[in-house]
Formats: structure tokens, sequence, C-alpha cells
């Protein structure tokens, strides 16, 4: 059985990075709610060189707006080759005002999954921007029936 090694993960260039996000429209978006971690699944869309959600009110909208530090995790795999790849893009969120930048954001035909009022449009601009590439293990090296077993709550 082999492990993975440094030199099995590849560091993707930064349009690398890019390319890979504009391939998928979901991810995880981390917030800072009430002085805590917060994680939530988005559809998004890439917009230039920035990321935009829509939402409504509530806990991730609150997190990511005036100029609030933010993370938007996505990732994905090739099926045909076993790559995988992962991309963090770390900056800050603002919402979206003015009715120009409005209606230019609504042209990104970004219709969110869940049902619900989501009229705010959330443009996250990074300042980091980092992938990685690696070939996924066949599930024996890392999966056994015990993966799926009840652990209680202190484990």
């Amino acid at each position: 059985m082999s492990r993975e090694t440094a030199s099995d993960v590849q560091n993707l260039e930064h349009h690398e990075s890019w390319a890979m996000l504009r391939t998928v429209s979901v991810g995880r978006l981390a917030v800072l709610a009430d002085g805590r971690p917060d994680i939530f699944p988005i559809n998004y869309t890439v917009d230039g060189g920035t990321l935009v959600f829509r939402t409504g009110e509530g806990t991730k909208l609150a997190g990511a707006s005036k100029g609030a530090p933010v993370a938007l995790e996505a990732d994905g795999v090739d099926p045909d080759t076993g790559l995988a790849w992962s991309v963090v893009a770390k900056g800050t969120a603002d919402v979206v005002t003015g009715t120009d930048q409005v209606l230019a954001t609504t042209g990104l035909y970004l219709f969110p999954w869940q049902a619900g009022k989501k009229d705010a449009f959330v443009r996250i601009t990074p300042d980091s921007i980092t992938g990685r590439r690696f070939k996924v293990t066949e599930p024996l090296t890392w999966w056994t029936q015990l993966s799926g077993v009840p652990r209680t709550a202190s484990e």
C-alpha cells in the first residue's frame, strides 16, 4: 500500500485555479458568525476575477458583507483520470449595491438551488487563491467497513 507524498500533489498555477473554479458551480463558503467559523454550501459563478453568489437574510449574508473576510472552497474529480482538485479563494465579501452593479450581476444567470427569497447578490474579491491537484487513491486503501460505524459524541 502506498501513501501519498508531497510529490504526488501538484500545486496549481493561479490561472489553473481560476479555470477549475469555472468548471463547477457549488462550493463551501466560510464566514465568521458571532466570532466563530461557520460553513455554508453555495452555488456561485465566476465573474472576472471575483466570485458571486445569491443569498437571503440570515447568518450567511451577515457574515459575508461589509468587507468581511471569507473563504470559498470548491473541488472536483475527473472520473476518467482519477485526478482530484481543490481550490481555496480567500478575500473579502460585499453585497452588490448600486443600480448598474445589480443589473450587471443579474445578467450572470445565477439561480440558487434552494428555494426561497434570495435577492442579495454577494461578490467575493479574492486576495489569495490556491489550488492543488492529486490522484485519488483506491477506496480500499482508505475506506473500511468500520468507516460507517456510529460513534459516541466524544469521538
